[in-house]
This record gives structure tokens, C-alpha cells and sequence, in this order.
């Protein structure tokens, strides 16, 4: 539904992604097949989150335009339709930065270091204590993205719901001294698949540690990857019995294979001894082959005209700012802010 026929009592979804590379098998599975499924549901803004992605990408500013369009290309070859969903660039509204600078003053230094998700961030960048502050102040940041489009749902992953949490600590302080409900709260959702581990077996699967499958990878670059998949470390010959716990292969499988009962009898003969890893190898290869062969053609069409890409983008932008500048209009008004 676009935003010229959605109505008022339609839910307002806010979702997006950090433009630092193109997107992977773990943004398919926990965001992006889901964005396809909501803009039929729900008023749907994506985000590229350009400016935010800046906040630990300073020393490589080129890093992050180079792939605003990247990103945006992966959006419309998985499904996503800008006549459905609004597409944005973060960097392009300024409303939002406006609204965080307010936001900061309705949170505390200690708070912010409390937040979790910051803390995990933190210390897997090796930030210690020489965090950049635009980092640190993130969740007043998102705190700002969601409530200049009124978002009352947030699709995000489990590591994340503490962001929304503290969201709506500011939404309802921000409301409490303007004396109304100006903002509004928003609810976490979690994708029911969680986050896939990287091919290598590392907790996350991340473009900075080399270890993903790209939306947009060729045919041997998926037969290579999958080759490198990590399976069970103590599966040494095709009849011992095989480990399922921590296994790649199969986690992978579990998201995309929609053969659940031939999956589960592939299970069972692996627990049990007499079946190769090679074998599970093939079947994941074949439904990652057939599931990224069509979105690789798309993209590939899609980039011949990267500047009808932008015009998408531009409009998406224009449409949400929009947006963004009534809530804004709104907030200064509480503040105070408002003289002319």
C-alpha cells in the first residue's frame, strides 16, 4: 500500500539498514524477506542509515556512499516495491538530526553507557573508552528515526531491543514535559528465524570478518562459500555419527530449505551416522543456487540504470521528509521552539 491510500489507523513500520557493504544471507533472513511481506501489511519506511553508519566509518567516508546505492539495488532485487514501501536516505532529512539534538537532553551520559546493545557494540570494535560520541549517542539517534515517522512497530534482532527500550524512555519523558502525547511508543518485533552465523561458524555472520554469502554473489561464489561452510568438527568420516548443534550447514538449511520433512530425515541420518557432509554440502548449495539466482538477475538489470535507482531514492526521500518535518513542526512547538 502506498502512502497515497494508506490510512490513518494503519500501522507505521520503520526498518533499515547501515549502508557500509552490500547486504548477506543474514540481512535476507532476519529483515529483508519480512520488508517484502510487511509492505503489503503495513505504512513501511526503510532506512538507509548513511549518517549513522559514519558514526564508526569516518576514516573511510567513501565506504558509506559508495554503497547507499549498493544497499538500495539488494532493496528492489529481493522484492521490495517503492510504490508499497517508502525507501529513505537518513543523511538527507535534517529534521532527524534536529530531533536527536533535542533528544539528548532528555537522556544521560551514564544511561546511554548502560544501554547493552552500545556496550556489546563497543567493545566488538575495540572502541575501550575512545568511543566516538556520535556512537555513543546512537540510541538518541534511533530514538529520532523512529519517532519522526510516528513508527508503532520496529522489526529488529533480539541484540536489539534494548534500543527500543530506551526509545521509548525518551518518547514518554519528551511527552511528559510536554505535557501530551505528542510521540509515539513502538514494539519490537523479532524475526523468527534469528541472526545466521557467519559461514565460518562465528556468531555473527559480517561483511568486516569475510565471512557471508552477498545477495548479489555469482554462481561459484556461492559453490565456494558453501564449500568453506562449517559443519561438525568431529564428523571425521561418513559414518560417524554427525553433531547438529553449532552446525552451519544445517542452521543454514533450517532458514531456507523449505523441505521441512526431507530436512528432518536428512537430520536424523546424519545423527545417526552414514551420511556425508558433502552430501548436506549439496543439498544447501542447490536451494541457495535456485534462491539467489533470480535476485542476482534483478540487481544486475536493476544496475544498468543506477540513475533511475537514485530518482527512487530522491522520491522516497522527498515523500518522508514530509513526514518527518510535521513531527518535527510538532516538537519544537512543545519545546517552546516555535516564533515565527
Amino acid at each position: 500500500m502506498s502512502l497515497q491510500t494508506t490510512t490513518a489507523t494503519t500501522p507505521i513500520i520503520l526498518t533499515g539498514d547501515r549502508p557500509t557493504g552490500p547486504l548477506h544471507l543474514g540481512h535476507f533472513v532476519g529483515s529483508l524477506r519480512n520488508r517484502v511481506t510487511y509492505q503489503d501489511q503495513y505504512r513501511q519506511f526503510i532506512m538507509l542509515a548513511d549518517a549513522q553508519a559514519l558514526t564508526d566509518n569516518m576514516d573511510d567516508i567513501g565506504k558509506v556512499h559508495r554503497n547507499v546505492i549498493e544497499v538500495a539495488l539488494d532493496y528492489l532485487a529481493v522484492g521490495i516495491d517503492p510504490a508499497k514501501s517508502t525507501i529513505l536516505i537518513q543523511s538527507q532529512i535534517p529534521e532527524l538530526a534536529e530531533l536527536t539534538f533535542y533528544y539528548l537532553n532528555l537522556v544521560t551520559v551514564a544511561r546511554l553507557e548502560r544501554n547493552p546493545t552500545v556496550k556489546q557494540e563497543i567493545i566488538l570494535r575495540g572502541f575501550e573508552r575512545d568511543i566516538p560520541a556520535g556512537f555513543l549517542t546512537y540510541p538518541a539517534s534511533q530514538a529520532a528515526d523512529i519517532s519522526a515517522f510516528k513508527a508503532t512497530i520496529v522489526p529488529v534482532g533480539e541484540d536489539q531491543i534494548p534500543m527500543i527500550e530506551q526509545c521509548n524512555e525518551i518518547v514518554r519523558k519528551f511527552n511528559r514535559n510536554a505535557g501530551r502525547d505528542i510521540l509515539v511508543e513502538c514494539k519490537a518485533i523479532v524475526p523468527e528465524v534469528g541472526r545466521l552465523p557467519g559461514i565460518d561458524g562465528k556468531a555473527k555472520m559480517s561483511k568486516s570478518l569475510g565471512n557471508t554469502i552477498n545477495l548479489g554473489a555469482s554462481a561459484d561464489e556461492i559453490r565456494a562459500a558453501v564449500k568453506m561452510v562449517y559443519t561438525d568438527p568431529l564428523h571425521l568420516k561418513v559414518s560417524d555419527p554427525g553433531h547438529l548443534e553449532g552446525n552451519v550447514a544445517f542452521l543454514y538449511l533450517d532458514a531456507f530449505d523449505t523441505d521441512k520433512e526431507g530436512l528432518a530425515e536428512m537430520k536424523a541420518h546424519y545423527v545417526r551416522g552414514g551420511l556425508g557432509d558433502s552430501v548436506v554440502k549439496k543439498r544447501l548449495e542447490g536451494i541457495l543456487q535456485d534462491m539467489l539466482a533470480p535476485i542476482r538477475a534483478r540487481r544486475e538489470e536493476l544496475a544498468k540504470d543506477k540513475g533511475q535507482v537514485m530518482q527512487i531514492l530522491k522520491e522516497g526521500t522527498m515523500k518522508a521528509r514530509e513526514v518527518a518535518a510535521r513531527t518535527t513542526d510538532e516538537v519544537r512547538k512543545a519545546l517552546g521552539l516555535s516564533y515565527f
